[in-house]
């Protein structure tokens, strides 16, 4: 006998009932799997395998109680029926783990629908092989095809839907579907059965109490197992929403905090446990020259010059990572085009609660130009220093060359007619007027040498030094000027100016050993604020001396206007040719700028400010006939040398003057207070107690009828307030004397003592 059985329409749909929240659950789950990483994932992946393929599972085991057969107990078999179960968890697992791992790929979830599909027909036949009764199960192959079709569609329909974003409305259809077709598989496979008893008579009747107990308590188990799964699902979505809104603001945070540390005007850096750059601020990229990608991830020490680079791993960075800061050091970095900068950096590492390493940071300040600045007030002062001790050895051997001028020339007046003594004594003198220029370039670069500026018309200077320049340059040096017709006059000394222009002239000549060319030029400038020869705002003249020389290279340039250095071999120049320049220049109101590289020559700029007037004077003719003695005076001369004393003296003596000695302004007005009678003062300036000047204007308020004549090597007289005294500069001889003095007592003519420029 053949029987087919019948179905409890209240389990039936209790099966129906597990199939759809399982498919539902399985879909909330594998969306978890989607947001998840790591074992987290994994948990989930188990999850949804046991949602899943436990439901599918449930679903057949409900149904499987809800069929029966009158007359016929049927009971399971434990085994197999735990095996069933076991099959569809695990191939709803591996399903669910190539659907995790396809990314959307047809072919792999085809391929795993198949699989899947298959597994949950041997589920559902191991099943219906666990049932134990007395008939014997035969099935239909039209029938049995359909339930593999049918198992196949749905799980690979369910592996696809798994692996969308699916929204809370497709996830119930789809759960609805996905449950309807796994029914219809299961009821599928058990139309596909034909039961046919073995002669074994049973009471039938309707399903036993125990048969649906067991299958009420196997559907509230599933529902629970799928129920917390989903809270669990619910709870850990809330949970990656809170989270990935806590990212979301770390990330716009991070942002905002990258974009600031970016955008801040000061060069900035962090660095990794490494010493490698991880950020760097756009002032750091243009302060260095480099683009982002070209920093990041290279070692800081990459940027430094060896000394500093050295300096940072051996000693900065050990002392960084025991204190976790560093105070200020200095550096020196190398910029993409070559560049040395000089940089003060200083560093704080920041460590999480357990003091683990985060990062460093720290940044970079430019003092180049402060450093720059820095030696260019060391150098100055250095000039300065060395001028003040330059005026004063002048101002000594001044003293020194007047006695010995003084002495040589009485002695010259006072030897018989004897040409050989004449001529040791004329070399004599020589040899002193030699060391006179050569103080007098001492004191021009000390800036205390006795200035008469006039307007000087340069063009017509530099004219009528034509032939002189000739002369002192050779037939090699070839001299071009070039000025324009309307070119102010320079107020300047024009003696000076005209030496000045002469050891410019020697200098560029020697810098041209195999010859050249020489231009010599001028143009008008009207200055502003800021200029680049750092002067006061006005009308200058610059003139400029350019030479196709050898040039020089940044050491020799910056020490140029040093007194006493020279790159000329020994006995062959003095060091004092650019020093003098430099002085008259600075001591006229004026500038001197130097230009030069190696191989391309020697520019010199020479600034000097522009008169108003209509036309430049003309330079003095000097008058070298002997000046006669004047009548007999009674002249009280001071001064604190003995020697420039007695020089002085001797040779007022030799004109045949009285002569009365003072060694200080104090004995002097000692003096005068007891005899008043002097026809005139000749006085030192720099003395002890009481400048000449001081002197001076003590004496004119006791006699102003009295004249005073001030002897000094410097320029830097004090102004009186009834007017300025007469100087004769130093080293001079007997006929300078005498022409001063016959200016000096000259009816109702003043010469005038001019003001420090």
């Amino acid at each position: 006998m053949t029987s087919s059985g019948t179905h409890s329409s209240t389990l039936v749909i209790m099966s129906i009932a597990i199939a759809m929240f399982a498919s539902y659950t399985a879909l909330d789950l594998a969306a978890r799997i989607r947001a998840s990483n790591g074992w987290i994932r994994q948990v989930w992946l188990g999850a949804a395998a046991v949602a899943m393929g436990g439901g599918i599972w449930a679903m057949h085991f409900v149904a499987m109680l809800a069929f029966s057969m009158p007359g016929m107990e049927v009971g399971y078999d434990l085994g197999l029926t735990l095996l069933s179960l076991l099959i569809a968890i695990c191939v709803t697992g591996i399903a669910f783990a190539v659907m995790a791992r396809s990314h959307g790929s047809g072919g792999q979830l085809l391929a795993a629908g198949l699989f899947m599909g298959l597994g949950v027909v041997g589920m559902h036949y191991m099943g219906m092989a666990a049932m134990q009764m007395s008939a014997a199960i035969s099935y239909d192959g039209l029938w049995f095809s359909a339930s593999v079709l049918i198992a196949i569609g749905a799980a690979t329909s369910a592996l696809w839907l798994a692996s969308r974003n699916s929204g809370q409305a497709e996830k119930v259809v789809a759960a609805l579907v996905m449950g309807g077709a796994i029914s219809g598989m299961h009821f599928a496979g058990i139309k596909a059965a034909t039961f046919t008893g073995l002669g074994v008579r049973m009471e039938g009747g309707p399903e036993s109490v125990g048969q649906t107990a067991l299958a009420v308590g196997v559907f509230a188990a599933s529902f629970l197992v799928l129920l917390f799964s989903l809270v669990a699902a619910m709870f850990d979505r809330r949970f990656a929403v809170l989270a990935e809104r806590e990212a979301v603001a770390l990330r716009a945070s991070e942002e905002r905090f990258r974009s600031l540390y970016r955008g801040t005007p000061l060069p900035l850096h962090s660095l990794d446990q490494e010493g490698r750059i991880e950020q760097v601020s756009n002032t750091w990229l243009e302060l260095m020259g480099y683009q982002r990608d070209e920093v990041v991830g290279r070692p800081l020490i990459n940027f430094l010059t060896e000394e500093s680079a050295r300096q940072f791993r051996t000693t900065d960075w050990p002392a960084l990572v025991a204190q976790d800061a560093l105070e200020p050091r200095e550096y020196r970095v190398v910029t993409k085009d070559g560049a040395f900068l000089d940089v003060v950096s200083a560093a704080r590492i920041e460590r999480d609660e357990h003091g683990t390493f985060l990062y460093l940071v720290g940044g970079l300040t430019d003092v180049t130009e402060r450093k720059r600045a820095e030696e260019a007030l060391r150098q100055a002062q250095k000039i300065e220093t060395i001028g003040q001790l330059t005026g004063g050895v002048a101002h000594d051997f001044n003293n020194l060359l007047a006695v010995i001028m003084g002495n040589l020339d009485i002695l010259r007046r006072k030897l018989p007619d004897d040409p050989k003594l004449m001529r040791l004594v004329e070399s004599a003198l020589e040899g002193a007027h030699r060391g006179a220029s050569l103080t007098q370039r001492l004191l021009a670069f000390a800036r205390r040498q006795d200035l008469r500026p006039e307007a000087v018309d340069v063009p017509e200077l530099v004219r009528g030094m034509t032939d002189m320049l000739q002369r002192s340059l050779g037939p090699q040096v070839r001299v071009e000027t070039r000025f324009p017709r309307d070119l102010p006059p320079v107020h300047a000394d024009v003696n000076q100016l005209e030496m000045a222009l002469l050891n410019l002239a020697v200098n560029a000549r020697d810098a041209m050993p195999g010859g050249g060319k020489l231009d010599v030029s001028a143009a008008a400038e009207s200055l502003g604020q800021p200029n680049i020869a750092g002067l006061p705002s006005g009308p200058y003249v610059r003139v400029t001396l350019a030479d196709s020389g050898e040039g020089m290279d940044a050491a020799t340039l910056a020490r140029a206007t040093e007194p006493f250095f020279t790159t000329k071999g020994i006995g062959k120049g003095t060091g004092l040719g650019l020093s003098m320049v430099h002085g008259l220049a600075a001591q006229s109101g004026g500038r001197l700028m130097i230009r030069s590289h190696v191989g391309h020559g020697t520019t010199i700029d020479l600034y000097l400010p522009a008169t108003v007037k209509a036309a430049a004077a003309q330079r003095r003719a000097v008058d070298d006939v002997s000046v006669e003695p004047g009548e007999a005076l009674d002249i009280l001369v001071v001064d604190d040398d003995p020697l420039v004393l007695a020089n002085t003296a001797a040779m007022l003596e030799d004109m045949g003057h009285s002569v009365r000695l003072a060694r200080s302004g104090e004995d002097a007005l000692d003096q005068l207070a007891r005899d008043s009678n002097v026809d005139l003062v000749v006085t030192d300036q720099l003395m002890p107690g009481m400048t000449g000047s001081q002197l001076a204007r003590r004496i004119r308020l006791g006699a102003a009828d009295t004249p005073v004549l001030i002897v000094s090597g410097f320029a830097e007289l004090e102004a009186t307030h009834g007017g300025r005294f007469p100087l004769l500069p130093k080293p001079f001889d007997r006929e300078a004397l005498a022409r001063a003095l016959k200016d000096l007592h000259r009816p109702a003519n003043v010469v005038p003592l001019r003001r420090k420029r």
